[in-house]
């Protein structure tokens, strides 16, 4: 991220492009948001104690909050200097710009695949936000890259384009941010992980030798840790004892 911000903010402040530039911006983001869901990661990884019963997963939750707003921050900002640019019409941007964003959206699109994919494995919420901080860069990058060809090729009259590209890709990076914060905040609130979870929480406590009927059953997420709370009726046989898995 460091190699890709320095390399398109300077390609695009020499070959005229504000799209180039933005997304330059938005690379900068980026180092920031995984240095936040870094620290998220390790405050949530940490074990319970006396004043965290339920551990530390929360932190996480709270990490890809973070990241989702300075993500609609930074899509707010390309907006309006998008539009102030759509008013000053500048120099057409130079045609190396294209080759170096062919680059950036090939890296991009492959570390969103690939840190995704981590997410979903571990199942953490500030992962796959960052994740999505890839995606949202190539995004940028692919409106980028049509801004500046159409500039290119329609010539003269046409140098805004360049603008309304990175007006374009800003409207879809302030979506997946404003998206991503609402998970974010649902498991903040303690919202249901899915009724996948939950009927296999049913399904193998109906397994339990004398267990008759499941009375309630309750299941949060935090971080990467699932909690649930659960009561069931049991025969008169049976012997009642609090289990924790």
């Amino acid at each position: 991220n460091v190699v890709l911000a320095i390399v398109k903010t300077v390609a695009g402040i020499l070959g005229n492009s504000y799209a180039l530039i933005a997304d330059g911006i938005e690379s900068i983001m980026d180092i920031i948001s995984s240095i936040i869901v870094w620290g998220g990661i390790k405050i949530g990884s940490l074990p319970a104690d006396d004043n965290h019963p339920y551990g530390h997963g929360k932190a996480e939750s709270l990490a890809a909050m973070i990241v989702s707003v300075v993500l609609v921050g930074v899509g707010v900002e390309i907006a309006i200097e998008s539009m102030k640019g759509l008013h000053n019409p500048h120099h057409t941007p130079a045609a190396f710009t294209l080759i170096v964003l062919i680059a950036v959206v090939f890296i991009k699109e492959t570390l969103f695949r690939y840190i995704f994919s981590v997410g979903k494995d571990v199942d953490s919420i500030s992962v796959k936000t960052d994740a999505w901080h890839h995606r949202s860069d190539a995004i940028t990058s692919v409106a980028a890259f049509i801004g500046i060809s159409i500039a290119l090729i329609g010539g003269k009259g046409y140098e805004s384009a360049d603008n309304w590209a990175a007006l374009v890709a800003s409207a879809i990076i302030v979506i997946n941010g404003i998206n991503l914060f609402r998970h974010a905040v649902a498991e903040i609130m303690d919202a249901s992980p899915g009724i996948k979870i939950e009927q296999s929480v049913r399904d193998i406590a109906c397994k339990v030798p004398g267990v008759v009927a499941i009375e309630k059953c309750r299941v949060r997420k935090s971080g990467q840790q699932i909690f649930v709370d659960i009561h069931v009726i049991v025969n008169a046989n049976m012997t009642v004892r609090k289990a924790h898995d």
